[in-house]
């Protein structure tokens, strides 16, 4: 028996990177998927390789339209057992020029819509007593590596991992968050067509000598929503190659000094 026979699992942002390997780990562990996603085209192409999976163009900063996928998916399924917020927009504009519009529509993906989202299934799972919501963050959100709006949601996102968690733990609902480091997902293939060691050279600043791979948030994911994670709630767990546990390079430099 597969840890998620028979749960019902909503994804945001699941049209393609992280999203997409976790509708596909979520299914492949016997779950109904749920894919929502702003691209419609991504939407049907994820779900099309999924046995059982559904899928819904959706902005998640659009509170109705948040509403209507959750109702529906609780309709078809009877309730929404597992969300995960992985819906993300990151832009590498300097921050001097970041205009207000730029900062509105990083924050409000990342955190607005995790808000959005979770308001949404929380009275479900409050009436069930249980479910279980994982939040997708970034090492960007623990310390300064660039992107400040982006970086400034997802520092955020772990402030509101912390009051679900406490708020709603005694419903039986858990809420924690990963913290991926550097991806290697199809968002980068535009930047490594110009500068194809670029991920070579960010390895070099990861303890385990390599960037993370979609497949090592999905284990963690699945992990954190499952029952093996039953009485974990409220944390944030890195997944990042040692990044946040030290700068192994910035070390040596200052040892040679």
């Amino acid at each position: 028996m597969s840890r998620f026979d028979g749960r019902v699992v909503i994804i945001t942002g699941a049209g393609s990177g992280i999203g997409k390997t976790l509708a596909e780990a979520f299914t492949a562990e016997g779950a109904a998927v749920t894919v929502l996603d702003t691209n419609a085209a991504a939407v049907e192409e994820t779900v099309g390789g999924l046995p059982g999976a559904t899928g819904r163009t959706v902005d998640v900063t659009d509170r109705e339209a948040v509403r209507a996928a959750v109702t529906t998916t609780e309709a078809r399924h009877g309730r929404v057992d597992v969300l995960i917020n992985n819906a993300a927009v990151c832009q590498d504009t300097p921050f001097l020029e970041l205009t207000e519009q730029q900062w509105d529509a990083e924050v409000d993906v990342s955190l607005k819509g995790a808000f959005l989202c979770s308001q949404a299934v929380l009275p479900g799972m409050i009436d069930r007593g249980g479910g279980s919501i994982v939040n997708i963050g970034s090492v960007n959100g623990a310390q300064f590596l660039g992107n400040e709006a982006y970086s400034a949601a997802k520092a955020g996102l772990l402030s509101l991992t912390r009051s679900i968690a406490v708020q709603y733990g005694s419903s039986g609902i858990r809420c924690n968050t990963v913290v991926p480091g550097t991806i290697h997902t199809p968002i980068w293939d535009a930047r490594l067509a110009v500068e194809p060691d670029r991920l070579h050279k960010l390895a070099a600043w990861y303890p385990l000598g390599r960037v993370g791979r979609p497949e090592d948030i999905a284990h963690a994911v699945l992990f954190l929503a499952s029952d093996q994670a039953g009485w974990i709630t409220g944390v944030a767990l890195p997944v990042d190659g040692g990044l946040l546990a030290g700068n192994l390079a910035m070390t040596r430099e200052v040892v040679s000094e």
